[in-house]
């Protein structure tokens, strides 16, 4: 298959499935599901078998060897959370010293079979990512053993809150809906004071947003956010203007923009704009 002006494959990861798309192109980007592999989730050597049996198809059968690869981590099988850099630091090891102390108190293990990344910061807090060392290695394995160029790994959150960046207004807190879970980058003036993962439920309407939205800035310890944008399939009935409400609520997709998509189609979209 010949390469266009700005095409690439993306990988998206998820505990039970993987999924392979083509995306980009120009002058308008587009997103085609290449190949769809389920999971067992937990089996031993499941994830590895599938990856493989996927990537070795692709780069067979749909001559796609020597194409970029991006891919997209499910946010379960990553960790996130925010750094309080230490008084004083000033050099890179101190703040990858605070990661990991951080990440081996809030996730009670140690951070040795992880790779932690981050927006590192000397002087305001900054987000931490860990993916597990051994994904990591055999991707890396894989990629070079089926000729695909490994540009990047990311996990879903940061994927889309790197996507919307730009998109993002003063005052505004950013979410996720992904897979029944909402995701929140909780903001404290421009600064990423926090990120709260929850389970959405049956039903959940605009006041249950509201609640959850206001209980999440008691815990962080910030202000009720002035407005709430929102990624992937959330519910139309969250959106609203300000008014009589306690915040905006904007949607930054449709509610379902490719219908039929399994999870794992959805999760390697994210952040292509397509």
């Amino acid at each position: 298959m010949r390469r266009r002006f700005g095409q690439s494959l993306r990988l998206g990861i998820a505990p039970d499935g993987l999924a392979l798309l083509r995306t980009g192109g120009w002058p308008t980007p587009s997103a085609v599901v290449l190949a769809v592999q389920p999971v067992e989730a937990g089996a031993p050597d499941a994830l590895e078998n599938g990856l493989r049996a996927l990537l070795q198809e692709a780069a067979a059968d749909n001559g796609l060897r020597r194409w970029p690869l991006s891919v997209v981590l499910a946010d379960e099988l990553v960790r996130l959370w925010q750094v309080p850099p230490p008084a004083g630091a000033t050099r890179p090891g101190d703040l990858q010293a605070a990661a990991a102390l951080r990440f081996q108190a809030l996730f009670g293990a140690m951070p040795a079979p992880w790779r932690i990344s981050a927006d590192w910061s000397a002087s305001q807090p900054f987000l931490a990512a860990a993916v597990p060392e051994a994904l990591l290695a055999l991707l890396e394995s894989l990629a070079r053993e089926h000729g695909f160029y490994l540009v990047e790994v990311a996990p879903q959150f940061v994927a889309a809150l790197n996507a919307t960046r730009r998109r993002r207004r003063p005052g505004a807190w950013f979410g996720l809906v992904h897979g029944g879970v909402l995701s929140l980058a909780a903001y404290d003036g421009v600064l990423l004071a926090a990120v709260r993962t929850a389970v959405i439920p049956d039903g959940a309407d605009r006041e249950w947003l509201e609640a959850h939205v206001a209980r999440e800035a008691l815990r962080v310890g910030v202000g009720r956010p002035e407005r709430l944008q929102l990624s992937g399939p959330a519910p139309r009935g969250w959106a609203s203007s300000s008014g009589r409400l306690k915040f905006a609520c904007t949607l930054l997709e449709d509610e379902d923009p490719v219908p039929g998509w399994p999870l794992h189609a959805l999760l390697a979209r994210t952040g292509t704009g397509a």
